[in-house]
Protein backbone atom coordinates (compact mmCIF):
# COMPACT_ATOMS: atom_id res chain seq x y z
CA UNK A 1 0.00 0.00 0.00
CA UNK A 2 2.99 2.29 0.49
CA UNK A 3 1.75 3.82 3.74
CA UNK A 4 0.52 2.81 7.15
CA UNK A 5 -3.12 1.74 7.10
CA UNK A 6 -5.52 3.94 9.00
CA UNK A 7 -7.60 2.57 11.86
CA UNK A 8 -10.68 2.68 9.64
CA UNK A 9 -8.93 0.70 6.90
CA UNK A 10 -7.74 -1.85 9.45
CA UNK A 11 -11.28 -2.30 10.75
CA UNK A 12 -12.60 -2.89 7.24
CA UNK A 13 -9.77 -5.29 6.43
CA UNK A 14 -10.16 -7.25 9.66
CA UNK A 15 -13.92 -7.49 9.24
CA UNK A 16 -13.56 -8.73 5.66
CA UNK A 17 -11.02 -11.36 6.70
CA UNK A 18 -13.24 -12.61 9.52
CA UNK A 19 -16.43 -12.54 7.46
CA UNK A 20 -14.83 -14.57 4.70
CA UNK A 21 -14.33 -17.44 7.08
CA UNK A 22 -17.10 -16.97 9.63
CA UNK A 23 -19.91 -14.95 8.14
CA UNK A 24 -21.68 -12.05 9.83
CA UNK A 25 -23.73 -13.31 12.73
CA UNK A 26 -20.98 -14.88 14.83
CA UNK A 27 -18.76 -11.79 14.83
CA UNK A 28 -18.80 -9.11 17.46
CA UNK A 29 -17.38 -5.61 17.40
CA UNK A 30 -14.84 -6.48 20.11
CA UNK A 31 -13.36 -9.32 18.07
CA UNK A 32 -13.14 -7.18 14.95
CA UNK A 33 -11.41 -4.42 16.91
CA UNK A 34 -8.96 -6.88 18.42
CA UNK A 35 -8.07 -8.27 14.99
CA UNK A 36 -7.64 -4.74 13.64
CA UNK A 37 -5.65 -3.57 16.70
CA UNK A 38 -8.10 -0.72 17.19
CA UNK A 39 -9.61 0.24 20.53
CA UNK A 40 -13.29 -0.67 20.76
CA UNK A 41 -14.11 2.87 21.80
CA UNK A 42 -12.71 4.11 18.49
CA UNK A 43 -14.96 1.82 16.45
CA UNK A 44 -17.98 4.07 16.77
CA UNK A 45 -15.95 7.06 15.67
CA UNK A 46 -15.83 5.45 12.23
CA UNK A 47 -18.97 3.32 12.06
CA UNK A 48 -22.39 3.70 13.62
CA UNK A 49 -22.86 -0.06 13.85
CA UNK A 50 -21.59 -3.44 12.71
CA UNK A 51 -24.11 -3.16 9.87
CA UNK A 52 -22.47 0.07 8.69
CA UNK A 53 -19.05 -1.59 8.84
CA UNK A 54 -20.40 -4.49 6.79
CA UNK A 55 -21.58 -2.11 4.07
CA UNK A 56 -18.04 -0.66 4.00
CA UNK A 57 -16.65 -4.20 3.73
CA UNK A 58 -18.93 -4.92 0.77
CA UNK A 59 -17.81 -1.68 -0.88
CA UNK A 60 -14.13 -2.53 -0.39
CA UNK A 61 -14.61 -6.12 -1.59
CA UNK A 62 -16.49 -5.05 -4.73
CA UNK A 63 -14.05 -2.20 -5.41
CA UNK A 64 -11.26 -4.79 -5.47
CA UNK A 65 -13.22 -7.03 -7.86
CA UNK A 66 -14.85 -4.45 -10.13
CA UNK A 67 -11.66 -3.81 -12.09
CA UNK A 68 -11.42 -7.53 -12.91
CA UNK A 69 -15.05 -7.69 -14.02
CA UNK A 70 -14.75 -4.58 -16.16
CA UNK A 71 -11.35 -5.51 -17.52
CA UNK A 72 -12.28 -9.03 -18.56
CA UNK A 73 -15.71 -8.16 -19.97
CA UNK A 74 -14.50 -5.16 -21.98
CA UNK A 75 -11.10 -6.54 -22.95
CA UNK A 76 -9.87 -8.00 -26.20
CA UNK A 77 -11.42 -10.96 -27.98
CA UNK A 78 -14.90 -12.15 -28.79
CA UNK A 79 -17.61 -11.52 -26.21
CA UNK A 80 -17.93 -15.15 -25.13
CA UNK A 81 -14.16 -15.39 -24.74
CA UNK A 82 -14.29 -12.37 -22.45
CA UNK A 83 -17.10 -13.88 -20.39
CA UNK A 84 -15.20 -17.16 -20.13
CA UNK A 85 -12.14 -15.31 -18.84
CA UNK A 86 -14.23 -13.62 -16.17
CA UNK A 87 -15.75 -16.87 -14.96
CA UNK A 88 -12.31 -18.51 -15.01
CA UNK A 89 -10.98 -15.67 -12.85
CA UNK A 90 -13.83 -16.12 -10.36
CA UNK A 91 -13.31 -19.89 -10.13
CA UNK A 92 -9.58 -19.28 -9.79
CA UNK A 93 -10.26 -17.34 -6.59
CA UNK A 94 -11.91 -20.43 -5.08
CA UNK A 95 -9.12 -22.75 -6.22
CA UNK A 96 -6.48 -20.50 -4.66
CA UNK A 97 -8.41 -20.30 -1.40
CA UNK A 98 -8.50 -24.07 -1.23
CA UNK A 99 -4.77 -24.31 -1.91
CA UNK A 100 -3.86 -21.63 0.62
CA UNK A 101 -6.27 -22.32 3.47
CA UNK A 102 -7.59 -25.80 2.82
CA UNK A 103 -11.15 -24.50 2.41
CA UNK A 104 -13.30 -23.19 -0.42
CA UNK A 105 -14.52 -19.89 1.03
CA UNK A 106 -17.27 -19.18 -1.46
CA UNK A 107 -18.23 -15.69 -2.60
CA UNK A 108 -18.40 -13.31 0.34
CA UNK A 109 -21.20 -11.37 -1.34
CA UNK A 110 -23.20 -14.53 -1.90
CA UNK A 111 -22.49 -15.76 1.62
CA UNK A 112 -23.75 -12.49 3.11
CA UNK A 113 -26.80 -12.47 0.85
CA UNK A 114 -27.78 -15.94 2.07
CA UNK A 115 -27.16 -15.12 5.71
CA UNK A 116 -28.83 -11.70 5.74
CA UNK A 117 -31.65 -12.10 3.23
CA UNK A 118 -34.32 -11.38 5.84
CA UNK A 119 -32.45 -8.94 8.07
CA UNK A 120 -30.04 -5.98 8.08
CA UNK A 121 -31.83 -3.94 5.38
CA UNK A 122 -28.90 -1.61 4.65
CA UNK A 123 -26.59 -4.55 4.00
CA UNK A 124 -29.20 -6.30 1.87
CA UNK A 125 -29.78 -3.15 -0.17
CA UNK A 126 -26.06 -2.68 -0.86
CA UNK A 127 -25.69 -6.33 -1.88
CA UNK A 128 -28.59 -5.92 -4.28
CA UNK A 129 -26.89 -2.91 -5.85
CA UNK A 130 -23.65 -4.84 -6.34
CA UNK A 131 -25.39 -7.82 -7.92
CA UNK A 132 -27.36 -5.47 -10.18
CA UNK A 133 -24.08 -3.94 -11.33
CA UNK A 134 -22.66 -7.39 -12.05
CA UNK A 135 -25.76 -8.25 -14.05
CA UNK A 136 -25.43 -5.07 -16.11
CA UNK A 137 -21.78 -5.85 -16.86
CA UNK A 138 -22.60 -9.38 -18.01
CA UNK A 139 -25.58 -8.13 -19.99
CA UNK A 140 -23.27 -5.84 -21.95
CA UNK A 141 -21.11 -8.81 -22.92
CA UNK A 142 -24.19 -10.81 -23.93
CA UNK A 143 -25.39 -7.98 -26.16
CA UNK A 144 -21.99 -8.08 -27.87
CA UNK A 145 -22.17 -11.87 -28.18
CA UNK A 146 -25.57 -11.66 -29.84
CA UNK A 147 -24.27 -9.01 -32.26
CA UNK A 148 -21.43 -11.39 -33.13
CA UNK A 149 -23.89 -14.20 -33.79
CA UNK A 150 -22.53 -16.33 -30.94
CA UNK A 151 -25.80 -16.50 -29.01
CA UNK A 152 -29.44 -15.91 -29.96
CA UNK A 153 -30.71 -12.36 -29.59
CA UNK A 154 -33.19 -13.62 -27.02
CA UNK A 155 -30.34 -14.61 -24.69
CA UNK A 156 -28.82 -11.12 -24.63
CA UNK A 157 -31.05 -9.47 -22.05
CA UNK A 158 -31.08 -8.88 -18.32
CA UNK A 159 -32.79 -12.18 -17.50
CA UNK A 160 -30.06 -14.21 -19.20
CA UNK A 161 -27.35 -12.13 -17.50
CA UNK A 162 -29.03 -12.71 -14.16
CA UNK A 163 -29.11 -16.44 -14.90
CA UNK A 164 -25.36 -16.42 -15.59
CA UNK A 165 -24.70 -14.71 -12.24
CA UNK A 166 -27.07 -17.10 -10.49
CA UNK A 167 -25.32 -20.10 -11.99
CA UNK A 168 -21.93 -18.76 -10.93
CA UNK A 169 -23.10 -18.09 -7.37
CA UNK A 170 -24.94 -21.41 -7.13
CA UNK A 171 -21.99 -23.48 -8.28
CA UNK A 172 -19.63 -21.57 -5.98
CA UNK A 173 -22.05 -22.35 -3.14
CA UNK A 174 -21.96 -26.08 -3.99
CA UNK A 175 -18.15 -25.98 -4.23
CA UNK A 176 -18.07 -24.45 -0.75
CA UNK A 177 -20.51 -27.04 0.59
CA UNK A 178 -18.41 -29.90 -0.78
CA UNK A 179 -15.13 -28.04 -0.13
CA UNK A 180 -14.14 -29.05 -3.63
CA UNK A 181 -13.31 -26.48 -6.34
CA UNK A 182 -13.61 -29.24 -8.96
CA UNK A 183 -17.37 -28.65 -8.75
CA UNK A 184 -16.68 -25.52 -10.78
CA UNK A 185 -15.21 -27.45 -13.71
CA UNK A 186 -18.63 -27.56 -15.34
CA UNK A 187 -19.39 -23.86 -14.96
CA UNK A 188 -18.38 -22.74 -18.44
CA UNK A 189 -19.88 -25.66 -20.43
CA UNK A 190 -23.18 -25.19 -18.61
CA UNK A 191 -23.04 -21.43 -19.15
CA UNK A 192 -22.79 -22.09 -22.88
CA UNK A 193 -25.82 -24.35 -22.67
CA UNK A 194 -27.73 -21.71 -20.73
CA UNK A 195 -26.91 -19.11 -23.38
CA UNK A 196 -27.72 -21.49 -26.26
CA UNK A 197 -24.30 -20.61 -27.63
CA UNK A 198 -23.39 -21.50 -31.19
CA UNK A 199 -19.87 -22.69 -30.21
CA UNK A 200 -20.67 -25.26 -27.53
CA UNK A 201 -17.86 -27.64 -26.54
CA UNK A 202 -17.53 -30.87 -28.45
CA UNK A 203 -19.87 -33.56 -27.17
CA UNK A 204 -22.29 -31.09 -25.54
Amino acid sequence: MGRTSTAKERLVGAAEELMRGRGYGSLGVAEICARADVRKGSFYHFFASKQALTVAVIDAYWDSQRACWQGELSGEGAALERLERLLAAMTGVQRRAKEESGAVEGCMLGNLALELSTQEPDVRARLEEVFDEQIRLVEGALVDAAAEGAIPAGRAGREAAQAVISQLEGMVLLAKLKNDPAVLDGLWPHTLLLLQAADRPQGS
